[in-house]
């Protein structure tokens, strides 16, 4: 089994995400969508917890071995990004969605010095613009981003272009193919409903309607 496929299953597991091909949920954008992924739910399961800090370090020391600090996204992708810093021994900084209206007016709490190496943490990716906007918060301070990385990616085409036109690598421990996969396999989705899943990501505006 892979590691997408591992992960998958302990999402399910912990029914941070559920299918739901025949009953689709609706986002705050409007679009109609066969999945729901809710990583926050993972907080309140710690062997799952556990088990993301442990997999997002161990991406970090394979891909981005010279990292310096870890950063999390506000807001779901704060705490991961702490349990990965305390996995890897690394400071830890987050990025808030907007500057502080008060005090030091800070967007970037923690202490980040000019140069250092950062890698971003998420918890998921849709159209990846929050993470993106934060690394771009890192760069702007004088921090040198490295790359992101995430739970979760939903394989949207949009994601794919957003990383590539601002210039960050993107990493994740599992996907949307790994999980209809895992899901296939544990038989709580039909060949029928996978069918619908799959032609979602390929158009997920139009999907439904």
């Amino acid at each position: 089994m892979s590691q997408a496929h591992t992960f998958a299953g302990l999402l399910l597991d912990c029914e941070a995400v559920t299918l739901r091909p025949n009953e689709p949920f609706t986002w705050a954008s409007g679009i109609k969508s066969p999945i729901y992924c809710d990583n926050r739910i993972t907080m309140s399961h710690p062997s799952v917890r556990k088990e993301i800090a442990r997999g997002l370090a161990e991406l970090i020391r394979r891909v981005y071995p010279e990292a310096e600090v870890i950063s999390g996204t506000a807001t779901a992708g704060i705490p991961h990004a702490a349990w990965v810093a305390e996995e890897l021994g690394l400071p830890m900084i987050y990025v808030r969605s907007k500057a502080k209206g008060h005090g030091k007016q800070n967007q970037i709490e923690g202490r980040l010095l000019p140069g250092q190496k950062v890698v971003c943490i998420e918890d998921l990716i849709s159209t990846g613009g929050s993470v993106i906007e934060a690394a771009q918060a890192v760069q702007e301070t004088d921090g040198e981003v490295l790359g992101c990385a995430a739970i979760f990616s939903y394989q949207l085409e949009a994601a794919d272009t957003n990383f590539a036109e601002a210039g960050f690598e993107l990493h994740t421990l599992s996907n949307y193919q790994a999980l209809i996969e895992e899901s296939l396999k544990r038989k709580t989705i039909t060949e029928e409903e996978r069918a619908l899943l799959e032609e979602w990501r390929k158009n997920p505006r139009e999907w439904g309607n």
